[in-house]
């Protein structure tokens, strides 16, 4: 991660390049990484803001990939952040932290990029300086912090400033340095950790072929006793003539060696049985073996296999700087990934303990009413008209759709489309019942309906609580259809 000197430097740096400039775009490349794309006077340039522990910075990024990860803060930052200016990035003169300022006429917002280590943070600050979100779950980073109420710097202060790593560097190379640095040590990690898992997925199958070679060995000595059962049925047919009903043996003489060999018999078969027995074993045990011999032939290609990647593994690692793809396209192929789950199973992602702690950071009476359509999608109601405001400007995502009764106070109704350009005409009605059912025109049996996207949707300065306005929409007339609404009541969510 940056010192406090090297975050200061970096800080002055774009405050000369991007002050003024246009975020355009903001892309998720890592579940705690953003890459913000900025325009000014033409020409693109992409930062890249990571709260990762140990590679928490600021720095340029090459390009903006397409997003390999979406997260509820990725969502609320491009519905809310796109088209704002920047006023200027600031840096804590207590500890390692910085500020960028944002702004859109009476609009602003504030990331901040708090580097405390393993409590490296990016949080999202709105115009009245509330925490609007966080990048990682708070109860990780700092439990005191609460989502909707002001925002409080660290206690505390930075140890100390800690040296400049590039200090001989120009002002332009600096910034491109950061990026060299850390994406060289972060695929040098990713490298060393590849390394780790595929020698321990190798050494665990080797241990596993090891004991199965041993257990077979065991399994072909006791089948290959198959020749005794032959023996002793060639025997048995010699002397069957002058075996009695019931008896438990017999002694027959051996040709080879001419000593007499006694031969265990079953009383209760009859002499054509016990032959008929010995042969049908002797067939078994025969058929096991060479199942047995089968599974070793098997069994040492696999371990040549494993040899093979044991030894590509060794070439891809060598040197101070591991070969990344290499070790990648190792790792990809079916067997190993096989071997490496079977060796080290994947622990449940975090994501849902993520949401349980983002639902839990919102207070209850803040939380709205969930309901189910029966095409998947959510409809959120605001239960008061606190609730409405902090449903549709902090919960709702710029493309969901706002409903409201043209000309009557109401809860607030938000469908969320994910995404959708056009979400089927059901839940659109089903968020129409549900507007006209929240609202003082509950018993009306038509009702219009007004719907914007609640990117659409702003809230004037110092307005009354649930006030908001809409700059644009549809209206929807609405004929009231009571199993429709019973329908959708009946879908609640959270009883």
């Amino acid at each position: 991660m940056l010192s406090l000197q090297e975050l200061k430097r970096a800080v002055r740096i774009l405050n000369e390049r991007l002050t003024g400039a246009t975020l355009r775009r903001i892309v998720q490349p890592d579940s705690q990484e953003l890459i913000l794309v900025f325009e000014q006077y033409g020409s693109k340039s992409q930062v890249l803001i990571s709260c990762k522990p140990e590679y928490a910075r600021i720095c340029l990024a090459d390009r903006a990939e397409p997003a390999h990860s979406s997260s509820s803060f990725f969502e609320y930052g491009r519905a809310h952040l796109p088209g704002t200016s920047v006023s200027g990035f600031h840096v804590s003169e207590r500890n390692r932290q910085l500020s960028l300022c944002l702004q859109r006429g009476s609009d602003s917002f504030v990331l901040v990029l708090s580097i405390l280590g393993a409590r490296s943070n990016l949080y999202l600050l709105d115009s009245q300086g509330k925490l609007a979100h966080s990048m990682r779950p708070l109860e990780e980073t700092r439990r005191e912090l609460k989502i909707g109420e002001p925002w409080q710097d660290p206690h505390g202060t930075a140890p100390e400033e800690g040296t400049d790593r590039w200090e001989e560097l120009p002002d332009e190379e600096y910034l491109d340095a950061i990026a060299r640095f850390y994406t060289r040590l972060q695929q040098k990690r990713e490298a060393e950790r590849l390394v780790r898992r595929i020698e321990q997925a190798i050494r665990k199958e080797r241990a596993f072929l090891d004991r199965k070679a041993f257990n077979l060995q065991q399994d072909l000595g006791d089948a290959k006793q198959a020749e005794t059962y032959r023996q002793k049925g060639e025997l048995l047919k010699s002397v069957l003539h002058t075996i009695q009903p019931g008896a438990e043996a017999v002694r027959a003489t051996d040709y080879r060696t001419g000593e007499a060999v006694e031969i265990q018999l079953d009383p209760k078969l009859s002499p054509a049985a016990n032959l008929e027995s010995y042969f049908a074993r002797y067939q078994k045990e025969s058929r096991g073996v060479r199942m047995i011999e089968q599974q070793l032939e098997e069994l040492e290609t696999v371990r040549a296999q494993l040899e093979a990647i044991r030894l590509k593994l060794e070439r891809a690692a060598q040197g101070e700087m591991p070969n990344l793809e290499a070790l990648r396209e190792l790792a990809s192929l079916p067997g190993i990934r096989r071997l490496i789950e079977r060796a080290s199973p994947r622990k449940r992602p975090a994501v849902s303990r993520e949401k349980t702690a983002r639902k839990q950071e919102i207070p209850a009476r803040l939380v709205p009413k969930r309901y189910r359509t029966q095409d998947g999608l959510e409809i959120w109601v605001g239960r008061s008209d606190e609730g409405n405001d902090f449903l549709t400007t902090r919960l709702a995502r710029g493309n969901d759709l706002f409903f409201h009764l043209e000309g009557y106070p109401g809860s607030h109704v938000i469908l969320r489309t994910e995404g959708r350009p056009d979400p089927p005409p059901k839940s659109l009605l089903d968020a129409c019942e549900l507007a006209v059912h929240f609202s003082r025109m509950k018993s009306a049996g038509n009702a219009d309906v007004h719907v914007s996207p609640v990117k659409n949707v702003k809230k004037p300065k110092g307005a009354k609580p649930g006030l908001v306005y809409v700059r644009s929409g549809r209206t929807i007339h609405l004929r009231r259809d009571p199993k429709r609404l019973q329908n959708i009541l009946s879908s609640r969510l959270d009883q």
